[in-house]
C-alpha cells in the first residue's frame, strides 16, 4: 500500500460495510428461525401428506441455506471490521505523521520520504546546517542508525524528519500487512454457484472460521476478553459488557467456546452450537462418503461349507477379510452421524415452542459430548437435568434424548399451570465398560465441576425463581451425588436417583438439599442390584466383592439409596423385564415408563410421588 491510498483510504466504510453484512446475516437468522419454528411447526401441526412431507423437505433445504448465509456473512462482518480496525490504526498514525510534518515546515513526498529545509546555528563556516531528504526506516538496526545520523546533525529538522518518515514507513507497512492478510482471506469467503449446502460447504466454513480467527486476534483483544475458566456470572457479566457487535463476532469465530460457556442465554449457546454440530457433520458425512468410494472389490466369496456330522456340503457366499476390515471402519464413521442425525431430527420434528429444542453443548472428540434441553429452561418454571450413566456416547444419544423428551411430556402433563424444561446432560466423558469403566471413579470425579457449573448457569440466566430437579440414572447417580456433596450451594431443590450404584455418600442429608427431597428407586430385575460393596486390597479374598450377603445396604459407591441406612424417599417402580428377556439388563431402562415416570415428573414439578 503505497502513501496515496493509505491517505485516501477510509477504513469506517469497511466497518459500515461490515455492519451490512451483520444485518444480512441477522435477516438470515431470523429467515431460518421463521421456517425452523414457525413455518414448518405449523405445518407439521396442519398438515399431512405427501405434498406436505416434501415441502417440509424443501423448507428444510432452505433453512440450511439460510443458516449457512447467517454464518458466513457473520465471518464477513468480523472479518471487515477486524481489518478497519487495524487500517484504523494505521491511519492514525500516518494522520499524527502528517500533521508534525506540516507543522515542522516539512514537505512529505509521494514516496513517502520527508524533505526537511536548512536549520540549526550557524557552523565554523557560517553556513546554516542543510536540508536534505530522508526515507522511513522499520527494521530496528537500520532505524537505529538512521536516528543517531539525524541526532547527530546540527540541523534540528533533520531528527524531526526523520521521525516523520518512520513514523510514515511504519504506517504505511502496518496498512499493507493489513491488506495482504486480508485480502485472501476475505476472497475465501464465497459459497459455489449452487443451492446445496453440503457438508464440503460446511468443512470450508470451519477452514475459514479459523482463518478469520487467526487474523482477527488484535481485533478481538480490543475489547474484553472473556474470563479465563470464569464462573457463570463471571461469563454472564462478560457477555453482558459486550456491544452487540463484539457479541457477534465472538459467535462467528468462537462458536466452540461459546457453546459451553456457562451463564450465557440458551438461545446463544443454541445458536453457536448449531454452527459446530453442522461443521462436525460435514467433515463426518464427507470423511464416511470418501470411505465408501474404497470398499473392496469383490465384498464376497464362494466358500465351501460341510457339515461335520452328515458330511453334506454346499457353498455359501462370505465376506472377504478385506471387506469385513473395510466394514468396521464404515460403522465407525457411521456412528457418530446416526448421533448427529439423532439430534437434527429433534430441530425437525419438534410441534411446540413448549418442546422447542436448544443445543446448549456439543462436541464430538472422542465419545462425544451432547447437551439438549426439550423447552427453554430460560424461561421455564421447573428444570430437570438428567445425568446418563454408562455407555452414554454421541452415537446412542437417541436414547437418552428421548428419555428427556418423554419425562418431559409427562411433568408438562402433570403440571399444567407451570412450564417444565427437560435437560440431557451428557457434557462429561461417560464409562463406557460396564464391568470396567464404571467401577472407577474418575469418569464422575471429571464430572463434578462441569455439572455444577452448568446447574449454576442455569440459575444465573434465568428470569425468575426455578424449580431445579437433577435426574442420575446408574453411573449418572455418582455424578450427580458428587457434585452436590461437594458444592453445598447448588441451585438444585430435588434429586432424583434410579438404578443406583451408589451416589458417593452414605446418607441422604449430605447431599446439601434435605434428605426429604432426594427420592431414589431400584427395579427389583434390575441387576445393579448385584453391585457389590468396596473390596478393598483384599479384593479376591473378599466375599463382599462377589455377593452381598452380609451387607444389606452398602454398595460400590456408598449405601445403597433405597435403604432405610440412606435416609431418603424410596418411590415404588415396577419390578421390570428379566434379565436376559431383552438385552443383559432391560430393568435398568425402563423408569422412564408407567408409574415411575410419573412419579418422576411429580417430584420434577415439585411434589412428591
Amino acid at each position: 500500500m503505497d502513501l496515496a491510498t493509505l491517505r485516501a483510504l477510509k477504513p469506517t466504510e469497511y466497518s459500515e460495510a461490515a455492519g451490512g453484512y451483520r444485518s444480512t446475516s441477522d435477516m438470515a437468522s431470523a429467515a431460518k428461525d421463521a421456517i425452523d419454528n414457525r413455518i414448518q411447526v405449523a405445518m407439521r401441526t396442519q398438515l399431512e401428506g405427501e405434498a406436505a412431507t416434501e415441502a417440509g423437505k424443501q423448507l428444510g433445504e432452505l433453512s440450511k441455506n439460510f443458516h449457512y448465509i447467517q454464518v458466513q456473512c457473520g465471518l464477513v462482518s468480523t472479518a471487515l471490521d477486524a481489518f478497519s480496525y487495524e487500517t484504523e490504526a494505521a491511519k492514525r498514525k500516518l494522520d499524527a505523521a502528517l500533521d508534525g510534518a506540516k507543522a515542522a515546515g516539512l514537505t512529505v513526498n509521494a514516496d513517502g520520504s520527508v524533505s526537511y529545509p536548512p536549520g540549526g546555528d550557524k557552523g565554523g563556516d557560517g553556513k546554516t546546517p542543510a536540508g536534505g531528504t530522508v526515507s522511513g526506516l522499520t527494521d530496528g538496526a537500520a532505524s537505529a542508525v538512521g536516528r543517531q545520523a539525524a541526532n547527530l546533525d546540527p540541523n534540528p529538522n533533520h531528527r524531526l524528519a526523520q521521525d516523520c518518515a518512520d513514523l510514515i514507513a511504519t504506517a504505511l507497512k502496518e496498512a499493507t500487512e493489513a491488506d495482504e492478510k486480508w485480502a485472501p482471506k476475505l476472497r475465501a469467503l464465497k459459497a459455489d454457484d449452487d443451492l446445496i449446502v453440503s457438508g464440503a460447504d460446511w468443512i470450508e466454513v470451519k477452514e475459514d472460521t479459523a482463518g478469520v480467527l487467526k487474523g482477527a486476534g488484535d481485533y478481538l483483544d480490543s475489547f474484553r476478553e472473556p474470563p479465563k475458566q470464569g464462573t457463570p456470572e463471571e461469563n454472564a457479566k462478560w457477555w453482558h459488557g459486550l456491544t452487540e457487535e463484539q457479541q457477534a463476532a465472538y459467535i462467528s469465530v468462537h462458536p466452540d467456546s461459546i457453546g459451553w460457556m456457562d451463564g450465557l442465554p440458551a438461545t446463544v449457546r443454541d445458536e453457536a452450537n448449531r454452527t459446530v454440530l453442522a461443521e462436525a457433520r460435514g467433515v463426518a458425512q464427507t470423511d464416511l462418503d470418501s470411505w465408501m468410494a474404497k470398499e473392496p472389490k469383490p465384498a464376497y466369496v464362494e466358500r465351501e461349507i460341510i457339515n461335520a456330522q452328515t458330511g453334506e456340503r454346499w457353498t455359501a457366499k462370505v465376506p472377504t477379510e478385506e471387506w469385513r476390515e473395510w466394514e468396521k471402519k464404515r460403522k465407525e464413521l457411521q456412528d457418530p452421524l446416526d448421533g448427529m442425525d439423532a439430534i437434527q431430527s429433534r430441530f425437525d420434528t419438534y410441534v411446540d415452542e413448549s418442546t422447542r429444542p436448544y443445543l446448549l453443548g456439543f462436541d464430538d472428540k472422542n465419545n462425544g459430548r451432547v447437551i439438549v434441553s426439550v423447552g427453554n429452561p430460560d424461561t421455564a418454571d421447573n428444570v430437570v437435568t438428567y445425568v446418563p450413566g454408562t455407555g452414554s456416547k454421541l452415537s446412542s444419544i437417541d436414547g437418552d434424548i428421548n428419555r428427556a423428551e418423554v419425562l418431559q411430556d409427562r411433568a408438562s402433563s402433570t403440571d399444567l399451570a407451570h412450564s417444565t424444561a427437560s435437560i440431557m446432560w451428557l457434557g462429561y466423558d461417560a464409562p463406557q465398560g460396564l464391568l470396567s469403566d464404571a467401577t472407577d471413579s474418575k469418569y464422575a470425579d471429571n464430572a463434578r465441576e462441569p455439572l455444577s457449573n452448568f446447574l449454576t448457569g442455569i440459575d444465573t440466566v434465568h428470569n425468575g425463581s426455578v424449580n431445579s430437579t437433577v435426574l442420575g440414572h446408574s453411573y449418572g447417580t455418582l455424578v450427580a451425588g458428587e457434585t452436590m456433596r461437594d458444592h453445598p450451594d447448588l441451585p438444585v431443590d430435588n434429586a432424583i436417583l434410579v438404578g443406583s450404584p451408589g451416589v458417593g455418600v452414605d446418607h441422604a442429608k449430605e447431599l446439601n438439599i434435605g434428605a426429604d427431597r432426594v427420592f431414589a428407586a431400584t427395579a427389583q430385575n434390575d441387576l445393579v442390584n448385584l453391585a457389590p460393596p468396596p473390596a478393598g486390597t483384599l479384593a479376591p479374598l473378599n466375599p463382599k466383592a462377589y455377593m452381598r450377603l452380609f451387607d444389606d445396604h452398602s454398595i460400590m459407591y456408598g449405601n445403597d439409596p433405597i435403604s432405610d441406612e440412606f435416609g431418603g424417599r424410596v418411590f415404588p417402580v415396577a419390578d421390570g423385564m428379566l434379565p436376559g428377556s431383552d438385552g443383559l439388563m432391560p430393568a435398568h431402562s425402563q423408569y422412564w415408563e408407567g408409574n415411575s415416570l410419573n412419579h418422576m415428573a411429580r417430584i420434577v414439578t415439585g411434589g412428591a410421588p
